[in-house]
């Protein structure tokens, strides 16, 4: 075996870090604090075998642990282990969700969410408090709704109370028992829902300035004084515009508002009548026009919301959240969407994924370019091609859909000589075909390192690889490489075996 310099040591062990064909004895090696950098790539940046992450979560250093929560790959059962950790930081990075932060973030366990919504402050110094990472986690995007319908009746009143975030979905019954909950924090959760109703109460509830007033303005019930000092302030007209209370004089005010942004919002409210729905579908300006005529009555709440998000993603290259809707529109509705003329519905119906694999083929071939997108990101049965097409296509979606198995990870040597680095680096990681030689003294450093990582390289191109500083990261994360190889490697730095 030839000796190992010691130049390119820091490399090899970033490389070993990421390697997918790593053995746990060897990976376990890079959990010693002489790893460095290496170690904090192997936590919070790969898949780990079930024994590293063992390792990993009895590891005494509190850092180690706060990378390993924060890592995409690890599945939430995994991360969640740690949900009672002993370090505030490490349950604050758990509730706070992986970074950086997944375009469809995956939920938490139900006894995850409920360990961390029901924890208490203990005496040791906190770095935060457990109020502030039940914040965290209301904030990650890890608490699906469904949650929500699970906490009616817990015996905890911290969960308990989620369930008035979903009031006008629930029985008279289960207001009913919210309302008469024996917790007062419950019971004021849900006396709120009461008073987002009552005008007088609103009115009197309303501020002058700040976020509180705008959430008023744009989705409680809103007196008839306050809708007339509203009618008069145009930085008001936009919620009027939008808030479901608003009555139907002032909608009808609204539709001949001198602003166009004010009536195309009128005309995308699910309860027009219809003939402010014909006077808005022949409105002077496109934009109201169109918005009115893509959705004919009637319609509902939910149909709108899925519109006037495919309304607002036209002139943009949507990196959106992909989450659990609160409601969705009934599949039937979705359907109908695949097989419209209208493009904005197609596109609508691209982002659901319970579409059925019929109507699925039927988008794939859509001749509307952002319909084939949006389904490659958005549903679980898109062909790999489209994904593929939509990965070459859209820089800004990559990172997402790297994250899908549908991604073609094979038959991409027609990719090599693509002028965009992040595509060659894709096609240089194929396994099949020919090993990519011609990318190794690429200019990009992630293309090289994607080629030196290629599995068809031979032993001794390798070899050579390892001694190159541009190449050695990417020869180091190659699966080609034995176990004895990764092991001297890690000998180089010193690291324990």
């Amino acid at each position: 075996m030839p000796s190992l310099p010691s130049a390119p040591t820091d490399l090899w062990l970033r490389g070993v870090a990421a390697n997918a064909g790593a053995p746990a004895e060897v990976l376990l090696r890079l959990l010693d604090p002489v790893a460095g950098e290496a170690r904090r790539i192997l936590c919070e940046e790969r898949p780990l075998p079930q024994e590293v992450m063992d390792a990993v979560i009895a590891h005494p250093e509190v850092r180690v642990r706060r990378s390993f929560v924060r890592n995409p790959h690890i599945p939430p059962d995994q991360r969640g282990r740690l949900a009672e950790d002993p370090h505030s930081m490490v349950r604050a990075h758990l509730a706070a969700g992986p970074r950086p932060r997944p375009r469809q973030p995956r939920p938490l366990p139900d006894d995850v969410l409920i360990a961390l919504l029901t924890a208490e402050d203990g005496d040791e110094p906190l770095l935060l408090t457990a109020s502030e990472i039940v914040q965290e986690l209301m904030s990650s995007y890890q608490l699906p709704n469904s949650f929500r319908y699970r906490t009616l009746g817990h015996d905890h009143p911290g969960v308990r109370c989620l369930a008035a975030d979903l009031w006008s979905r629930l029985t008279s019954e289960q207001l009913d028992a919210l309302l008469a909950d024996p917790d007062p924090h419950v019971r004021s959760r849900a006396e709120y829902r009461v008073r987002a109703a009552d005008p007088a109460a609103m009115e009197a509830e309303l501020p002058e300035h700040g976020h509180h007033r705008w959430l008023i303005l744009n989705n409680y019930a809103l007196s008839d004084a306050v809708v007339e000092a509203s009618l008069a302030d145009p930085e008001c007209r936009w919620s009027l515009a939008v808030n479901p209370y608003t009555p139907r004089g002032a909608v009808a005010r609204l539709a001949r508002d001198a602003r166009p942004e004010i009536r195309e919002r009128v005309a995308a409210r699910a309860d027009l009548d219809p003939a402010l729905w014909a006077q808005l579908a022949e409105d002077p300006d496109e934009q109201v026009r169109t918005r009115a005529r893509v959705q004919p009555l009637p319609r509902t709440p939910a149909q709108c919301g899925a519109i006037d998000h495919e309304m607002d993603l036209d002139a943009c290259d949507c990196t959106c959240m992909i989450l659990e809707p609160y409601e969705d529109p009934e599949p039937d509705w979705y359907r109908a969407c695949a097989l419209s003329g209208e493009v904005r519905l197609r596109r609508a119906a691209a982002r659901c994924s319970t579409l059925p694999a019929d109507l699925v083929a039927r988008l794939a071939e859509d001749p509307d370019e952002d319909v084939r997108h949006r389904l490659a990101s958005w549903h679980p049965l898109a062909p790999s091609a489209t994904v593929l097409a939509a990965f070459v296509a859209r820089p800004r979606q990559r990172s997402h859909l790297l994250t899908q198995s549908r991604l073609p990870r094979t038959g991409l040597a027609h990719l090599l000589g693509h002028e965009d680095p992040e595509v060659r680096a894709l096609a240089a990681a194929d396994p099949t075909g020919r090993a990519p030689v011609e990318l190794l003294n690429d200019p990009d450093e992630r293309v090289r390192r994607a080629a030196a990582a290629n599995p068809l390289l031979s032993g001794n191109t390798l070899e050579r690889l390892l001694q190159d500083p541009s190449t050695a990261e990417g020869a180091a994360a190659n699966p080609g490489l034995p176990a004895a190889r990764l092991h001297a490697l890690l000998d180089s730095g010193r690291l324990p075996r």
